[in-house]
């Protein structure tokens, strides 16, 4: 399945007004596992669609990496300053 340049960028676009508008209410760990999760999708997505692999897969994975590396970087903080 190719995905035309056109679709990529709507689809980035959808995801920047999602993070935009989805961190209203958000605690400073759900903000940053969003963010996170949105960066890791658009890697996984860019490195998928360079190597011919399955995009939605690339962004799957690379989505739930962002996440999860988002979470622990905040709880790692956040033991930080409580020390």
């Amino acid at each position: 399945m190719t995905i035309s340049m056109q679709s990529f960028s709507r689809i980035g676009l959808i995801a920047v007004l999602a993070v935009a508008l989805g961190g209203c209410a958000l605690t400073r760990t759900e903000r940053t596992a969003l963010t996170g999760g949105a960066i890791g999708a658009a890697a996984g997505a860019g490195i998928a669609a360079a190597a011919g692999g399955p995009i939605a897969a690339g962004a799957l994975v690379g989505g739930a990496a962002g996440a999860v590396s988002g979470v622990v970087y905040e709880d790692r903080k956040k033991r930080r300053r409580y020390r």
